[in-house]
């Protein structure tokens, strides 16, 4: 059964799961709240924009601004997108251990052992150039998942390709806590994954699923 379309331009920030210090100390709650708040608040917004702009330029027949708003559309949609999962597979240290059975097991058959998925993802993130993502993604059409990076938001990804697992490595994430020190952002988040959610997030894409929120 297919769930209700989104109306067009109604979008809506996602509540955060946790108290803006539930992450802490390895994101700490003024961190959290102006990316939360802020940043990807402004993703929603800013799509919600697009889509009505589209909107008014397909019953003008008015196309003068498409490139542009097609742009706006890409970039926003796929931030409030990749933002939603990484509030969702996130939680305080201590709480969810090592990957569960699926996705243990879809990480075996990927990539041969869990130590070569976690290098290897952690090391993509680290060196997406600029802003961007690290990504687990399940691919339907390989069956099997696969470890991607994203520039911005929407660049170099692949297309049909599932996110369940993102780590944002835009400065807005990690600079107030880090500074200039990406990697130790990464291996030090790598603490707060919830593979609860994870593995919910892998179910639901083999599934063919990408719900915004798990709860």
């Amino acid at each position: 059964m297919f769930s209700a379309p989104i109306t067009l331009g109604k979008h809506q920030l996602p509540p955060l799961p946790y108290p803006y210090n539930a992450l802490e100390p390895i994101i700490s709650s003024t961190t959290l709240k102006y990316h939360h708040d802020k940043h990807h608040k402004s993703y929603v917004n800013n799509l919600n924009k697009s889509e009505l702009e589209l909107v008014k330029a397909r019953k003008n027949n008015d196309f003068e601004l498409i490139k542009f708003l097609e742009r706006e559309l890409a970039f926003n949609g796929s931030g409030h997108i990749l933002h939603s999962i990484y509030w969702s597979i996130m939680a305080p240290i201590g709480c969810c251990g090592q990957p569960k059975f699926y996705t243990m097991q879809q990480i075996s058959n990927s990539f041969g052992n869990f130590e070569a998925f976690k290098e290897q993802l952690i090391k993509a993130a680290i060196k997406v150039e600029a802003s961007g993502w690290g990504i687990l993604s399940w691919n339907p059409t390989w069956r099997r998942l696969e470890i991607l990076t994203a520039e911005k938001h929407q660049n170099l990804t692949e297309w049909g390709s599932i996110p369940i697992l993102v780590v944002d490595i835009w400065e807005h994430a990690y600079y107030l806590d880090y500074q200039y020190k990406r990697s130790e952002y990464v291996n030090k988040w790598w603490k707060l994954i919830n593979w609860y959610a994870v593995e919910k997030r892998l179910l639901l894409a083999i599934d063919g699923k990408l719900p915004i929120t798990l709860f």
